[in-house]
């Protein structure tokens, strides 16, 4: 006779739900069910995924390997037939003739650093370099004490070591070391983007 009223339905559900818990074995029973059911999915699931992956048609524009996919086996990554960004090969600059703008700021930018009198800040000192200073270089001057610079002033020209469209790099003498200074064209104009204390 079929179960019509919610009552009886509600107590069948009791019995089925209650049944692991009437006793210990019930309740291993119910456990060892459980992980057979699990364990059950976890095989047949990748199976079956890996088939759909390999029946699908592979996308357009695109090859794939020839040989068949393996039950079980994901299906091969498709191969795509367009050019990388780097397929053409990287441009070499080429040298060119010193911008006079490039050596003017480097020389400023030099005559700036061996300007910190006594009584300086820290950051009057970064603010005279900041106008010719990239923006990605400033924290990196900003850790520079100038009580520390062991010169005073520019002691000659500037002699450019290399010269690009972009880029120049040159040396400036001071009564300390040498300034190895390298200057890059920005949107703001030259400016100096880095720096070392040569010998």
């Amino acid at each position: 006779m079929p179960i019509r009223t919610n009552r009886g339905r509600a107590a069948v559900y009791r019995r089925l739900w209650g049944w692991p818990l009437r006793s210990p074995r019930h309740l291993v029973g119910a456990l060892v069910l459980l992980a057979v059911l699990i364990t059950a999915l976890g095989i047949v699931l990748p199976k079956m995924v890996g088939k759909t992956q390999a029946k699908a048609a592979p996308p357009t524009g695109t090859t794939t390997s020839a040989h068949s996919t393996a039950p079980g086996v994901a299906a091969p990554v498709p191969t795509s037939n367009l050019p990388t960004r780097l397929s053409t090969p990287l441009e070499t600059p080429t040298p060119a003739p010193p911008n006079a703008d490039a050596i003017r700021i480097a020389k400023e930018w030099a005559a700036a650093w061996v300007n910190h009198p006594q009584g300086m800040t820290a950051e009057q000192w970064l603010a005279q370099l900041k106008p010719l200073t990239t923006d990605e270089y400033l924290p990196v001057m900003a850790t520079v004490d100038p009580a520390n610079i062991p010169a005073k002033q520019v002691t000659g020209e500037p002699v450019v070591t290399t010269s690009y469209p972009k880029s120049v790099q040159l040396t400036i003498p001071t009564d300390g070391p040498k300034l190895a200074i390298t200057v890059i064209s920005t949107n703001a104009g030259w400016r100096v983007a880095d720096y070392d204390q040569a010998s």
